[in-house]
């Protein structure tokens, strides 16, 4: 193993700075339907638009990541903004998540997005 990885790992500070980030910037499937059922998120399907017609989370509207910057007028700045595509490994919602954040969007990554949200947890999808 790296010398330097074995020294940060046990540099507590940085594992605090680190987690603080990630709690802020991303959730999961549970607390993502919390916000659903309290009607206080807008949530972003960023996968293909073929793929979005054959199941999405509900409520979601579909914008595919490379056509992100062209409709930041179909979210707001007054809420946070959750972003799902395909699986763990897909790096479209992150990457649209820092579109959203270079637009100065309050946005969030759903983790496991759309694979564990349908797959794992069974939650329903339209």
């Amino acid at each position: 193993m790296n010398e330097k990885i074995r020294e940060i790992r046990f540099d507590t500070e940085k594992a605090r700075c680190f987690f603080s980030k990630m709690l802020a910037f991303t959730l999961g499937p549970v607390e993502l339907k919390d916000l659903m059922d309290e009607n206080k998120v807008k949530i972003v399907d960023v996968r293909s638009a073929s793929d979005y017609e054959i199941a999405h989370i509900p409520s979601a509207i579909s914008i595919p990541k490379d056509e992100l910057a062209d409709n930041t007028d179909k979210i707001s700045k007054n809420e946070i903004t959750v972003i799902y595509c395909y699986n763990q490994q897909c790096h479209l919602g992150a990457e649209a998540c820092l579109i959203l954040a270079e637009y100065d969007y309050p946005v969030m990554l759903l983790e496991g997005v759309f694979k564990t949200w349908s797959e794992d947890f069974r939650f329903a999808t339209e």
